[in-house]
């Protein structure tokens, strides 16, 4: 069975987390290409559930999991008619009115759902599989988001197929499978889209609205140096995150060659959270350095009427503290700026830890070489995936834009995938 087949058929595999009725429980899965990847699966049914009233905090014993709750948190998290408005999913309750130390009169547990009474009279009642789900036990075991981190050997047998264009444009279904190849890769194609600003513009906004920055929204652009920026030129292109001068570096890139009359000017596409996955697994303090330390990153533009001076300020990893999943990644070395946020003792243990990414992600074996084509849009997740270029020869004609996150992963949950 193919490693593709493999992926799709893992149990509760980017469901809606409403028809997920057991709690979540998720393994690291390595398989024998070293394929890494977040396994969600429904823990077995199970009516053995075992709890304790502690001093702060109920402790609960449910699906494998010992989670505690805080008499605080379940107060205030509260799902009757009274605290909490399910037709507009918002809260009811004014958290500030909970008294901090506050304690159930009564509590009783039956095989599905937990039932607090609290000292006023009210009763709470949670379903067990929501606790488990919500508890920060729970989300310590799981990804936000499912991905397969990959080389390039992992993505060509995972042979993803490209979305059509016709079907894209009037199918949610093939949207659908769009969307779930690109929260798992980091990277997505449309082919068949005729090779215009406008055809482009049009694939884009049926994932994401258009987010507009100092380039504009749609760019169609050639190797004329009309921005002060060396994509601009005919000159190759280390791998690189785009606007790591943001405070909030776009979120998703897109690319579409429209004309190319000469050579060269290969795409090049690594998954840097597979980079930053071999810097965890051999030298996690290097890992926790570049998660910890904010550096700044700068662009400085004067060429004829732009005028433009940004600064971002974050770590290379960003990472999701309780799990210490990686969410965002800012590498960038043509536009890093002056080290001056890191005490004199850090700096070297710094440059260490970011040579070590940097080699990972110059590996060959780690790099993915496309060739763009007329036709053919490619879409990248700018917070995961390094892109950069070999150099070319002749007209080289580019458009695209950058997309919003937010409505790109509002899509997708709407379509049902977990996002």
């Amino acid at each position: 069975m193919s490693l593709a087949r493999v992926f799709f058929r893992l149990h509760g595999y980017l469901q809606p987390i409403s028809k997920i009725q057991a709690p979540l429980v998720s393994r690291l899965i390595r398989t024998q290409n070293e394929v890494r990847y977040w396994q969600y699966t429904a823990a077995p049914q199970s009516t053995s559930c075992h709890w304790q009233l502690q001093e702060e905090c109920l402790e609960l014993s449910y699906g494998g999991l010992v989670m505690h709750f805080d008499y605080v948190w379940l107060r205030d998290h509260c799902r009757s008619a009274s605290c909490y408005n399910s037709k507009t999913n918002q809260r009811n309750l004014d958290t500030s009115h909970v008294e901090l130390n506050i304690c159930p009169a009564n509590t009783r547990v039956d095989d599905e759902n937990l039932f607090l009474t609290w000292p006023d009279g009210h009763v709470t009642k949670y379903s067990l599989s929501w606790l488990a789900q919500n508890s920060y036990e729970g989300q310590k075991q799981s990804a936000m988001q499912p991905r397969i981190i990959w080389n390039s050997d992992i993505y060509a047998n995972a042979k993803v197929p490209s979305a059509n264009w016709d079907k894209f444009m009037t199918c949610d279904d093939e949207l659908k499978k769009f969307l779930r190849n690109f929260l798992l890769y980091g990277i997505a194609f449309v082919e068949g889209v005729p090779p215009t600003v406008e055809a482009t513009e049009t694939v884009t906004q049926r994932v994401s609205l258009i987010r507009e920055t100092m380039y504009g929204k749609m760019w169609n652009f050639t190797s004329d140096f009309s921005r002060g920026d060396t994509a601009y030129t005919k000159l190759a292109l280390d791998r690189h995150t785009d606007t790591s001068y943001f405070q909030e570096p776009c979120g998703i890139q897109v690319f579409h060659c429209l004309k190319h009359e000469g050579t060269g000017g290969r795409t090049l596409l690594v998954d840097g959270f597979y980079s930053a996955d071999q810097v965890l697994q051999k030298t996690p303090d290097n890992f926790e350095l570049l998660a910890r330390v904010p550096i700044k990153h700068e662009y400085i533009e004067n060429v004829s009427d732009h005028r433009n001076h940004m600064i971002g300020i974050g770590p290379v990893l960003n990472v999701y503290p309780w799990n210490n999943e990686v969410f965002m990644i800012r590498y960038n070395n043509y536009d890093r700026a002056v080290i001056n946020t890191i005490p004199h003792d850090v700096v070297k243990r710094w440059y260490v830890a970011h040579r070590e990414l940097t080699t990972e992600m110059r590996k060959p074996e780690n790099e993915l070489w496309v060739k763009l084509k007329p036709g053919k849009v490619l879409f990248i997740d700018n917070w995961r995936v390094m892109h950069g270029r070999e150099s070319f020869t002749g007209l080289r004609q580019l458009c695209g834009c950058y997309l919003t996150r937010d409505d790109a992963l509002n899509t997708a949950r709407s379509l049902g995938l977990q996002a």
